[in-house]
């Protein structure tokens, strides 16, 4: 078996990394799916001083499961922060793929085999994302509404950021960690919250990265509270929106 047939079929020489917020209720069925799919993928929590238990939870497990790894933060700290300290860490313990996903299973484990095959290819793309609106794609108990926000949020950052990404603010993600190194994009992310994703992915546009969006389901979540909010929806106009004119207007000065 070659190193990318065994990245894709086990999980080896990948780690996920996980920010977790009071995610002790679905974390367990989640690593128990993830591991049935990819028995060897290291998973990397990083935990906000959950006050559920969930970080005290993964150290029991890691007790007996060398796959687990834990990062905790002193407090809540936003989306963003998370994710560059996890990916950071991820990067310093030297794997070749990180994948970003969710602690909810809004993310489906079993469609990581086919993001890690798609990131083997023989174009080897810097980044490859789960996406809801490339045909294939789709969302499992969303209403109505929820789809035609999230269209038609994706349609804005289209028109203001110029990304031919269709879904920018997908969170289920596969980076190439050589890719993160040699940009260090990781330092140049400004957003603290759910702008993350939309800011990773026109910073690794506009520096010349290789993205591929895969077909996923998004499933709403079963256990645990969402953390979404107004706040979130009102942090992510105002970014895309600020960056949108500041890129209009660069250009009209050229």
């Amino acid at each position: 078996m070659t190193n990318s047939e065994q990245m894709y079929e086990t999980g080896r020489g990948v780690v996920a990394v996980i920010p977790t917020y009071c995610e002790v209720e679905s974390l367990p069925g989640l690593l128990s799916r993830v591991h049935a799919v990819l028995p060897e993928l290291n998973v990397l929590i990083v935990d906000d001083s959950s006050p559920d238990g969930t970080g005290e939870w993964v150290r029991e497990q890691m007790e007996s499961d060398s796959r687990l790894h834990l990062h905790t933060r002193p407090a809540k700290s936003g989306l963003a922060t998370a994710y560059v300290e996890g990916l950071g860490r991820a990067l310093e313990m030297g794997f070749d793929y990180l994948i970003q996903m969710d602690a909810d299973a809004s993310h489906r484990p079993e469609d990581l085999p086919k993001l890690l095959v798609r990131a083997a290819g023989p174009d080897h793309p810097d980044m490859v994302i789960g996406s809801r609106w490339v045909p294939g794609g789709k969302t499992n108990g969303w209403a109505p509404w929820r789809v035609a926000l999230s269209r038609a949020g994706n349609a804005y950052i289209n028109f203001w950021l110029g990304t031919r990404i269709k879904d920018a603010t997908a969170g289920l993600r596969v980076h190439k960690a050589s890719w993160l190194r040699e940009t260090a994009i990781l330092d140049k992310v400004s957003t603290v919250g759910f702008g993350f994703q939309v800011e990773m992915t026109t910073m690794a546009e506009a520096m010349g990265a290789t993205i591929v969006e895969v077909p996923i389901t998004f499933d709403e979540r079963e256990l645990g509270e969402s953390k979404l909010s107004g706040s979130i929806f009102v942090e992510e106009l105002v970014m895309v929106t600020r960056n949108g004119i500041k890129r209009k207007f660069l250009r009209r000065k050229k």
